[in-house]
C-alpha cells in the first residue's frame, strides 16, 4: 500500500473541538473520532472555522493564497510529505500539513540546511494550514493561508518516529523557570544556526520567537547580523519558531503584512517591555473574559466560498 493510501484514513477523520491551544507540547491522538455533520451548514452565523475543519482534501483549483494570515484561505494547497531524509511531520492527527507550494519547498530547503548547518538529523515540522486553510477549531489565529508554519525547536530524532511517538512525544522548553533566559541547558549554538538560515531566506518576512530566545540571538549572533530584524518576539514560542512568508507571485487576492524595520531590534529598549514583571506574570483578570463570537465565512473573503465548496482534489 503506498504511503498516500495509508493516510485516507487520517484524512477522513478530524479532531473533535477543543479549546486548548495546539501547541508543540500539546499532545495528539491516534484514535482519531471523526466530527460530526453539522446540523445545518448553511447557517449564516456558524463558525468558518467548523466548516474549514470539515475538509479533509485541498480544493481543486489553482494555487492560491487568499485574503490575510488570520482572515483567509488557500486555494490548491501542497501537502507537505510526512518523511523525508531530513524532515519529519508531527501531530498528524491535526491534518495541518498542507501549505503553499513555496512554503513547503522552504520547509524542504531549511531541513537540509539544518543538517548540514547545525548537524541535525533534520527538522520536526509543526502546524502549517488545513488543507484549504481558514481558521482552525484550536490553537491558532494565523495559519490560515498557507504561508505560516511552526517548526520544533527539539532536533528531530535519529530514527523514524512512530505515529504514536509523533502524538505522544512532547517538544522540549527552551526557556528558563524565571522566563528571562533560555535554559543553556538544551538551546545550543545549533539552534541559532537553524533561526538563522530560516531567517536568511528572501522570501521569509518574520519570524516569532519566545523574548528570551530574541534575546539570547541577540547576544550571540556573530557576523552578518542583517537577519535578526526579521525575528520577532512574541508569546507562546517557548517550544518552537514560527515562520510567516511574503505574499507570492500569483496571488493577487493576499494581504501581506508591512515591510519592517530593518533595525536588529536588539536594543534592550526593544525588549525591555517582555521582560516586565506584569508582562511576564501577569495578574489574572477579576471577570472571565467573554468569549468573542467566531469568525463567519462572510467575514473571510469573498473568494473563501468558492475555495470551501470546490471539489476535492485528487491524491
Amino acid at each position: 500500500m503506498t504511503p498516500r493510501l495509508l493516510l485516507i484514513p487520517l484524512l477522513l477523520s478530524a479532531l473533535v473541538a477543543c479549546t486548548i491551544s495546539a501547541w508543540a507540547q500539546d499532545k495528539g491522538s491516534v484514535n482519531l473520532k471523526p466530527l460530526p455533520p453539522l446540523a445545518n451548514p448553511n447557517d449564516p452565523k456558524i463558525g468558518a472555522r467548523e466548516l474549514f475543519a470539515r475538509k479533509v482534501l485541498p480544493a481543486a483549483m489553482p494555487t492560491q493564497a487568499i485574503g490575510s494570515y488570520v482572515k483567509g484561505c488557500l486555494a490548491g494547497a501542497e501537502q507537505m510529505p510526512l518523511n523525508g531524509d531530513t524532515w519529519q511531520v508531527m501531530r498528524l492527527s491535526r491534518n495541518r500539513y498542507w501549505g503553499h507550494p513555496d512554503m513547503i519547498a522552504l520547509l524542504k530547503r531549511l531541513s537540509a540546511k539544518a543538517h548540514k548547518d547545525a548537524g541535525w538529523p533534520g527538522i520536526l515540522v509543526g502546524d502549517i494550514g488545513q488543507p484549504r486553510g481558514g481558521p482552525a477549531l484550536s490553537g491558532h489565529a494565523s495559519h490560515q493561508i498557507g504561508l505560516d508554519a511552526d517548526i520544533w525547536l527539539t532536533p528531530m530524532p535519529d530514527r523514524k518516529l512512530s505515529r504514536e511517538d509523533r502524538e505522544d512525544m512532547s517538544a522540549v522548553m527552551m526557556v528558563r523557570d524565571d522566563r528571562l533566559d533560555v535554559d543553556t541547558r538544551v538551546f545550543t549554538p545549533g539552534h541559532l544556526l537553524v533561526i538563522r538560515d530560516a531567517a536568511q531566506e528572501p522570501a521569509v518576512q518574520r519570524i516569532f520567537v519566545n523574548p528570551a530566545i530574541k534575546k539570547a540571538l541577540c547576544r550571540e549572533a556573530k557576523g552578518d547580523r542583517s537577519w535578526l530584524s526579521k525575528i520577532r518576539p512574541w508569546w507562546g514560542h517557548d517550544y518552537h519558531f514560527h515562520i510567516r512568508i511574503k505574499c507570492p507571485p500569483g496571488s493577487p487576492e493576499c494581504e501581506g503584512q508591512k515591510s519592517q524595520s530593518e533595525d536588529e531590534g536588539c536594543k534592550p529598549s526593544d525588549l525591555a517591555y517582555w521582560f516586565k514583571d506584569s508582562v511576564l506574570h501577569p495578574k489574572p483578570s477579576p471577570e472571565p473574559a467573554k468569549p468573542r463570537p467566531p469568525m463567519t465565512l462572510a467575514q473571510l473573503p469573498a473568494a473563501c466560498k468558492t475555495v470551501l465548496n470546490a471539489p476535492d482534489a485528487k491524491q
